[in-house]
C-alpha cells in the first residue's frame, strides 16, 4: 500500500469516527477522499470499514447515539456502498432492519475522543430544547473552548476551576482528563440540568464530593499527584449567589461557554463575573474565560459593552492549532480573556 493511500484511507476513517461518534451532520462528514469518494485501493471494502468504526464502534455499542441518527447514518451509508460495490451488504440491512423498529428514546449518547485515547461520553436530549432549557445538549462553543483548553493545559493544571453554566459537561470532563486540574466545579441553575450533569460525571468515571458547601469550606488534602482532580457540581444561580458564596469555591480559573443567549443572560453574566472579582485568593482574583459563538453580533457587543461598564478588561484568545472535535466549520466562535 502506497504512504498516500495509507494516509488517506486513516483520514477517512478517522473523520467517520469522530463525526459518527459526536453525532454530527451527514454532510460533514469524509465521503469523499482526494476526489474518489469511497472507492480506494487500500480498501476495497471502505463503507463496511466505516461501518465498524461507527455503528459496531464499542463506545457506541455501549452508549448508544439517537436511533434517529443511526437509521440515518446507515441509510446513507448503504446509498454509498450500492454505488460502487456490486453485491450489496448483508451486514448494513441487517443493521438498518435493527434500528427501523426501535423506539427512539428521549436521551442518546454523544462520544469524544481525546487526543490522550480516553475519551469524553455524554448523555445528552434529543431535542434541543427540553424541558424549558438548551442546556441539555452541547453547543459548539463548549467543544471550541475545550479544544483550546487541551491545548493550553497549563492555565489548569493544578489549579481550581469554577464553570459557570456547565451544560451537558463536555468543556469540564475534557479539562479534567486531560488538563489536570486541582479541582473542578461544574455549575448551572436549571434542575434537570444539574441532574443529566451529575449523571454525565459519573458516566465518566469520576466521583462526585457528596456536600458541595461543606467541600468549598474545607477542601481538604489534595497533592499536585493526584490522578484525579476532586470534582463537585452546584446549583449556581447568577442574580442570587453571593460573593462570598462565590469566593467559597476559592477558584483560580473561572469559565464559562456559549453562555450569551440574550441581553437578560448578558446582564447577569456580568453581574456575576463582578461579584468574581471580589474573590481573592493568594492576593490575586481569578482568570476569567468566556467562549461564544458569535450568532447575534448585538448581544456580543453588549457584553463587551457591559463589560466595560463593570471595569473588566478584556482581550481576545489567539486562535488555537488543533482541531480535535467536530463541530460547525462555517461557525464563527471566539475565546475572551477578562482579567477581574
Amino acid at each position: 500500500m502506497a504512504p498516500e493511500e495509507r494516509a488517506d484511507a486513516a483520514r477517512l476513517l478517522r473523520g467517520f469516527e469522530r463525526s459518527f461518534l459526536a453525532a454530527r451532520a451527514l454532510r460533514s462528514f469524509p465521503w469523499q477522499v482526494g476526489g474518489k469518494g469511497l472507492r480506494m485501493k487500500s480498501h476495497p471494502q471502505p463503507t463496511l470499514c466505516s461501518f465498524s468504526q461507527t455503528v459496531k464502534h464499542p463506545l457506541c455499542v455501549k452508549h448508544p447515539p439517537s436511533v434517529k441518527y443511526s437509521r440515518s447514518f446507515l441509510s446513507e451509508l448503504i446509498r454509498k456502498h450500492e454505488a460502487v460495490h456490486t453485491e450489496p451488504s448483508d451486514e448494513l440491512y441487517q443493521a438498518l432492519a435493527e434500528v427501523l423498529t426501535a423506539e427512539e428514546p428521549a436521551h442518546c449518547h454523544r462520544s469524544y475522543l481525546l487526543p490522550s485515547g480516553d475519551s469524553v461520553t455524554l448523555c445528552e436530549s434529543t431535542a434541543i430544547v427540553s424541558h424549558g432549557t438548551t442546556g441539555l445538549v452541547t453547543w459548539n462553543a463548549a467543544l471550541y473552548l475545550a479544544e483550546w483548553a487541551v491545548e493550553n493545559p497549563a492555565v489548569f493544571t493544578h489549579r481550581t476551576a469554577l464553570e459557570l453554566g456547565s451544560g451537558a459537561g463536555l468543556t469540564g470532563l475534557a479539562i479534567c482528563k486531560t488538563c489536570r486540574p486541582r479541582a473542578y466545579v461544574f455549575s448551572d441553575c436549571h434542575s434537570r440540568v444539574l441532574e443529566q450533569l451529575r449523571g454525565n460525571v459519573l458516566l465518566n468515571g469520576f466521583s462526585l464530593d457528596p456536600s458541595i458547601d461543606a467541600w468549598a469550606q474545607h477542601p481538604g488534602p489534595h497533592t499536585p499527584e493526584a490522578e484525579r482532580p476532586r470534582v463537585a457540581v452546584a446549583q449556581l444561580d447568577w442574580d442570587t449567589v453571593t460573593a462570598p458564596q462565590l469566593a467559597a469555591f476559592q477558584p483560580d480559573v473561572v469559565l464559562a461557554a456559549d453562555v450569551l443567549y440574550c441581553p437578560e443572560t448578558v446582564l447577569s453574566l456580568v453581574g456575576v463575573l463582578r461579584k468574581l472579582s471580589t474573590c481573592q485568593k493568594d492576593q490575586r482574583a481569578p482568570d476569567a474565560y468566556v467562549a461564544f459563538t458569535i450568532r447575534n453580533p448585538e448581544t456580543c457587543q453588549l457584553f463587551t459593552t457591559e463589560l466595560g461598564r463593570a471595569g473588566i478588561p478584556w482581550e481576545e484568545v489567539p486562535r488555537h492549532n488543533q482541531k480535535l472535535f467536530p463541530y460547525e466549520e462555517h461557525s464563527e466562535m471566539t475565546i475572551l480573556k477578562l482579567t477581574l
